[in-house]
């Protein structure tokens, strides 16, 4: 048969494999929630890709989706303690700076973490510096000390 009437395939390029943190997958309730409708979303927009034969959507639906699957797959839910008296994994803090800003943070697993919203995630070097501390103590924020205020 001639090559004039092969259809030639179309080449989609592949995308690199998500990087997948090399940290445990500590989630909270709100952060499995998250991964969840993740894995639907990307669920429905691979299968609507593969319905359409868009063959560059179904690349990035299913790299996402490989990629939010494995987080399902390795996340170790973290109930929150009702300890407010030291911070740990999924308190919410409030810090005073030196000027006197005042700034709230909730320590959440890395896909939560959205530090324009206010949480930060648990490897962050400021919630390393927050966790185990107490109301009343000092803790190196951005070179600059802060005090602990509120632990909920």
């Amino acid at each position: 048969m001639s090559r004039a009437f092969v259809k030639e395939q179309e080449s989609v390029e592949e995308l690199p494999e998500r990087l997948i943190s090399e940290h445990a997958n500590l989630v909270t309730p709100a952060g499995l929630k998250h991964i969840e409708a993740e894995v639907a979303r990307y669920d429905a927009a691979h299968a609507a890709a593969q319905a359409e034969g868009d063959r560059e959507a179904m690349a990035a639906t299913a790299r996402e989706l490989r990629y939010w699957s494995t987080r399902l797959g390795t996340a170790e839910l973290v109930r929150v303690p009702a300890d407010g008296d030291h911070v740990h994994f999924g308190s919410t803090v409030t810090i005073e700076r030196e000027d006197g800003r005042r700034q709230t943070y909730r320590i959440v697993g890395e896909d939560e973490a959205d530090p324009a919203k206010g949480s930060v995630s648990f490897v962050s070097p400021l919630a390393r510096s927050l966790v185990g501390k107490a109301v009343g103590d000092t803790v190196k924020v951005a070179g600059t000390d802060a005090e602990i205020t509120e632990i909920e």
